[in-house]
C-alpha cells in the first residue's frame, strides 16, 4: 500500500469517529445553534485537513486548524479530542486534560474519550478523578479485564491499597488465580503490613501450582525477613522434596544458616551449591567477590575462598571467567606460580582479555622470568598492538635477555604509543636511558634520562643512575653537583645516594666535601656495600691518609669484590683508577 492510499483510509477511520461523535451529540440534552450544511461540510474538510497535517507530523499546523474547527464549532469533541491528543504526545499534560475533559463531558459515551480522560488524570497525578472514570468505563465494558487492571493502578497510585485488593479480587473470579495478581496482592498485604494475608496469597499460589518451587522460596524468604527461622527451614526442605537438584535451594539454605549461626552447616552448603553445575557461574563469581573483599579484612576466611575458586573451576572447567577469578585470589595471596597457571587457561579458553595478559606479564615479571615474559608480552603485542604497556615489557625482557637493540626497537614503538600517562612515558625514557648506557651509547643514554626528568623532575633513581653515570665519564659534573644535591634533599640518610654525591666531588676534585659525604653514607649503613668502602679509601688516599685508605680497601674486599682495580690497589697499596 502506497503513503497516499494509507493516508486516505486514516483520514476516512478518522472521518468515522467524527460521525460517531456526531451521533452522539444529537442525544444531547443541551440546546446548540444549528449549522448549516454548507458550514457542516466546511468544518469537516477543515477538520480533515487537520488530520492530515497531524498524520505528517506538523502537530503546529494540526492545532491551528482543530482549533479553527473549535471556533466554529464548539461542540466539535472531535476536534476537542484531538487536540488533547496533540498536546499530550508534547508532554503538555494540563492543557491535554483540560480538553479531555470537554470532549469527554460532551460525548459520555465515547470510550475513546474516557480512555483517554482516564490517562490524562494519571498523568496529571489526580488519581481519585482517575479511578472514577476507571469506574465508569467498566461499567459500560465489564468483560474488558484490562480496564480492571487500570483502575487497581490508580487506586495504588491513590495510596487506597485495600480498594486495589477488592479489584484485584474481583479479576481473579474473572479469570482464575494468576501469579501476576496473587505477587500484586502480597505486595500490597506487606505493605499494609498484613503479613498473615501475604502469606496466604504466596499459599494459595503455591497450591495452584504444585510444582513450582519457586512459591516455597518465596515463602521461605517471606519468613526469613521476619526471622521466622523454623517455619523458613519448613519451605526449603519442601523444596528439596520436590527437587532435590533445584539450582539455588542450597545457596539460600546458605544464608539460613549463616542467619541462623551455624557456621559450619552455611559454608557445607556453600559447597554444595558450587558443586551444582546447573547454578549459573555469575551468581557463583558474586558470592566468590564477596569472599574476596571479607578477606582482606578477615584472613581465617581465605582457605574457603580457595576452596570454593577450585570448585568452581572443576565444576566449570570450560569458563574463562572461573580461572580468572581464581587467578585472582591466588595473585593476590602471591602464589605467583600458580596464579600464573591459572591465567594461562584463562588465555587458552579466551585470549581476549587484556587485562588478563597484562596481569601475567606482571607475574612473570615478579617471577623474574625473563623467558617467559619475552614470549608472552610478544603473544600480547600481537593480540593489542595499541597497548603501549606491553611494549614496555618486552622492552625490559630483551633488556634482561641482553637483547639490546630489539629492546630499544620495543621501547621506541611503545613510548610513541603512550597518550595522557606520564607516570608510564618516564618509565619508558628511563629504561631506555639505562639500555643506551649499557649499549654504551653515552649521548643517547643522557638525552633519555632528560626526557624523563623533564617529565617527572624528582625521579629518584634517574637523578642517582645519571649523577653516578656522568662522574664515572666525567662529564657535566656541575650538572652531576647539582642533581646529586637535589637527590639528597629529596630523599635524605640514604647511604647509595649520599655515596653518589661523595663520587662527583671526588671527580670535581673537592676531596673533603668527598670524605664528609662519603662518611654520611658510613654513618646510614654503608659499611655493609663493597663499592662504598672502596670509595671511602679511594677518597682517603687522595687525601692522604694512605693507611686508611688500604684498611677500607681491605675491609671491601671482605664484602665483595668492589671494582676492577680493588685487588691491584691492596696488592700494591696505591690507587688504581
Amino acid at each position: 500500500m502506497n503513503i497516499k492510499k494509507s493516508l486516505f483510509y486514516c483520514i476516512l477511520i478518522l472521518s468515522l469517529i467524527v460521525f460517531s461523535c456526531k451521533v452522539s451529540e444529537k442525544n444531547k440534552k443541551k440546546s446548540v445553534p444549528a449549522i448549516s450544511n454548507s458550514n457542516r461540510l466546511m468544518i469537516d474538510g477543515i477538520f480533515i485537513d487537520a488530520n492530515k497535517e497531524k498524520l505528517l507530523g506538523n502537530y503546529k499546523n494540526a492545532l491551528e486548524l482543530f482549533s479553527t474547527v473549535i471556533s466554529k464549532d464548539p461542540e466539535n469533541s472531535a476536534a476537542l479530542y484531538e487536540i488533547a491528543r496533540i498536546n499530550q504526545t508534547q508532554k503538555k499534560n494540563a492543557e491535554a486534560l483540560l480538553y479531555a475533559k470537554k470532549a469527554a463531558e460532551i460525548s459520555p459515551e465515547n470510550i475513546w474519550f474516557q480512555l483517554l480522560l482516564a490517562d490524562l488524570y494519571n498523568s496529571n497525578q489526580q488519581y481519585k478523578e482517575a479511578t472514577k472514570v476507571w469506574s465508569t468505563i467498566i461499567k459500560k465494558n465489564p468483560d474488558n479485564i484490562d480496564y480492571y487492571y487500570d483502575l487497581a493502578n490508580a487506586y495504588i497510585y491513590e495510596n487506597n491499597l485495600m480498594e486495589a485488593i477488592k479489584v484485584y479480587d474481583i479479576i481473579e473470579k474473572k479469570i482464575g488465580i494468576t501469579e501476576n495478581i496473587s505477587l500484586q496482592k502480597q505486595k500490597i498485604y506487606l505493605t499494609e503490613n498484613k503479613f498473615d494475608k501475604a502469606v496466604q496469597e504466596l499459599e494459595k499460589l503455591s497450591a495452584a501450582s504444585p510444582d513450582d518451587t519457586r512459591y516455597f522460596a518465596m515463602l521461605a524468604e517471606l519468613h526469613m525477613g521476619k526471622k521466622m527461622y523454623d517455619k523458613a527451614l519448613v519451605y526449603y526442605n519442601k523444596i528439596l522434596d520436590k527437587d532435590p537438584n533445584e539450582k539455588f535451594i542450597h545457596i539460600s539454605l546458605a544464608s539460613y544458616y549463616r542467619e541462623v549461626g551455624n557456621k559450619e552447616k552455611s559454608y557445607l552448603e556453600l559447597k554444595k551449591g558450587f558443586e551444582n553445575p546447573t547454578l549459573e557461574i555469575d551468581t557463583k563469581i558474586q558470592i566468590l567477590l564477596s569472599y574476596y573483599s571479607i578477606t582482606e579484612i578477615y584472613n581465617e576466611l581465605k582457605s574457603q575462598a580457595f576452596e570454593l575458586s577450585e570448585i568452581l573451576v572443576k565444576t566449570h572447567p570450560t569458563e574463562a571467567k572461573a580461572f580468572s577469578i581464581y587467578g585472582d585470589f591466588l595473585y593476590r595471596d602471591k602464589k605467583f606460580i600458580e596464579a600464573r597457571e591459572a591465567f594461562r587457561k584463562v588465555n587458552t579458553i579466551d585470549s581476549s582479555k587484556y587485562e588478563v595478559w597484562e596481569t601475567l606479564l606482571i607475574i612473570n615479571s615478579e617471577l623474574n622470568d625473563t623467558n617467559a615474559l619475552l614470549t608472552e608480552s610478544e603473544r600480547a603485542i600481537q593480540l593489542f598492538p595499541e597497548q603501549p604497556l606491553l611494549y614496555l615489557f618486552s622492552g625490559i625482557a630483551n633488556f634482561q635477555a641482553n637483547n639490546l637493540k630489539e629492546a630499544i626497537r620495543r621501547l621506541e614503538t611503545g613510548v610513541k604509543l603512550v597518550i595522557d600517562n606520564e607516570k608510564l612515558e618516564a618509565q619508558f625514557y628511563t629504561y631506555l636511558g639505562d639500555i643506551h648506557y649499557k649499549n654504551k651509547d653515552y649521548p643517547k643514554a643522557y638525552e633519555s634520562y632528560n626526557k624523563t626528568l623533564e617529565i617527572d623532575s624528582e625521579n629518584v633513581y634517574v637523578l642517582n643512575n645519571y649523577t653516578y653515570y656522568l662522574s664515572l665519564q666525567a662529564v657535566d659534573l656541575d650538572r652531576a653537583e647539582e642533581m646529586g644535591r637535589k637527590l639528597n634533599t629529596l630523599i635524605p640518610n640514604n647511604p647509595s645516594y649520599q655515596d653518589t654525591y661523595a663520587w662527583v666531588f671526588y671527580k670535581l676534585g673537592r676531596y673533603e666535601d668527598a670524605k664528609k659525604w662519603i662518611l654520611k653514607a658510613l654513618e646510614n649503613g654503608g659499611t655493609d656495600n663493597d663499592i662504598i668502602m672502596e670509595h671511602c679509601g679511594d677518597v682517603f688516599y687522595k687525601l692522604g691518609n694512605k693507611t686508611e685508605a688500604f684498611e677500607y680497601w681491605m675491609k671491601a674486599k671482605k664484602i665483595g669484590n668492589g671494582s676492577e682495580f680493588l685487588q691491584k690497589k691492596i696488592d700494591e697499596k696505591k690507587l688504581y683508577e
